[in-house]
């Protein structure tokens, strides 16, 4: 499943090993991207600040990305393992890790989806020789339930301190680096965990209080912008438009319009955990916007929810306009420039085969000479030309 969204890797070592893990990752989030896209258009529409406020159908923005985007990716990943069951117990095996946390559990899913239909697959391994005729549903059924109600138990035993950890960590580096007058480097902790879903944890958790605190003071802060800033996700989106995979490409205009004028950042998070050195790209995005913010002095009044342009016009103060969103357009420049260098410009997108299966580049041309007849000055002059094969309508 995974050579359907990146190409085929070759080779060992670590780099091979890294792209191979990048292309398990593709192959578990991006069949599933419509459901992505799906609840980033309810949420765009229907939360308090959306286009089209409705209490009612908000209700279906936390538990679709609580629950049933993991689900999904636990399940993608138990099937690329072993088959239907596995994808059962992928499934079986999310709920746990999703029980055990607060956020959303993404990257808990792509673990232990895998993992517990690994574990189904030695089971049956060795259990299946040893079954008795007459039996194998039952005991299929039951090493099903057992292996995804353990590894269920582990995630929620095992995964929740574990999150809580990594959440007060990225908090706390984020603080330190802002008392320090460091802010672009800030990027090298928001980044990475905003694609682990800590990105509200770290927005509203650490820099809206200090920002709320800033702007009591001045009117403004730039701490408002550091998590939110579309830009660095919008220039590792139109590198995806211009040089990803070419399957990858349709989906990408629906996704630039969810981030970027909806505000949804994470529609853009599975793209960066297909591909993980993009990281890198929202992170040199990142800080050459803050980099910007600072040396032209902006600040929002507000924290802009969500992270929408149009949401940046709502809390910019006046006069404030160039700052803000020449940041913006840096930091979607300088994703879009990293970005695009580490996909190769291109280079590495998969050949699109023609109807035949032969790369619609000409193949075919050198057959079609090497059945002319030879000429020319290397041919002896009484030699007579040489009779085409097809026969005469009389031998026919």
């Amino acid at each position: 499943m995974a050579a359907a969204y990146t190409p085929a890797v070759s080779g060992s070592g670590l780099k091979a090993g890294v792209q191979r893990l990048g292309g398990h990752l593709a192959g578990m989030v991006m069949p599933n991207i419509g459901a992505f896209i799906a609840w980033g258009l309810v949420t765009a529409l229907f939360i308090p600040t959306g286009w089209l406020p409705n209490k009612h159908f908000g209700e279906l923005v936390d538990p679709t990305i609580t629950y049933l985007l993991p689900i999904l990716i636990g399940y993608t990943g138990g099937r690329m393992v072993h088959g239907q069951r596995g994808a059962v117990v992928g499934a079986v095996a999310t709920m746990g890790v999703v029980v055990g946390s607060k956020i959303p559990m993404f990257l808990g899913a792509m673990i232990v989806g895998p993992l517990a239909a690994y574990l189904l697959k030695k089971v049956d391994a060795y259990i299946q020789e040893r079954t008795r005729t007459g039996f194998e549903m039952l005991v299929d059924n039951f090493t099903a339930g057992i292996v995804g109600g353990a590894v269920a138990v582990f995630g929620v035993w095992g995964v929740g301190p574990i999150v809580r950890q990594v959440t007060k960590g990225a908090g706390n580096g984020v603080e330190w680096l802002i008392h320090h007058h460091l802010l672009p480097l800030a990027s090298v902790l928001i980044e990475p965990a905003k694609v682990l879903f800590l990105n509200n944890a770290v927005n509203h958790g650490v820099l809206a209080p200090l920002g709320f605190a800033e702007a009591a003071k001045n009117g403004r802060s730039i701490l408002f912008m550091l998590e939110s800033n579309p830009g660095p996700g919008l220039g590792v989106l139109l590198a995806y438009l211009m040089f990803g995979p070419r399957s990858l490409r349709p989906s990408v205009p629906a996704a630039i319009i969810i981030h970027f004028l909806g505000g949804i950042h994470e529609i853009y998070f599975p793209y960066i955990l297909m591909k993980p050195r993009l990281i890198l790209a929202t992170m040199a995005g990142g800080a050459a916007g803050i980099a910007t913010f600072m040396a032209t002095d902006a600040g929002l009044v507000a924290t802009p929810s969500p992270g929408s342009i149009f949401a940046y016009v709502a809390e910019t103060p006046k006069h404030g306009w160039i700052g803000v969103y020449l940041g913006v357009l840096v930091a979607a420049a300088v994703s879009f420039a990293v970005g695009a260098a580490l996909l190769g410009f291109g280079r590495f997108a998969e050949k699109k085969p023609d109807g035949d299966g032969t790369e619609a580049s000409g193949a075919a041309a050198p057959a079609t000479g090497a059945a002319e007849p030879a000429t020319g000055a290397d041919e002896p002059a009484d030699v007579p030309p040489a009779k085409t094969a097809s026969p005469s309508p009389q031998e026919a």
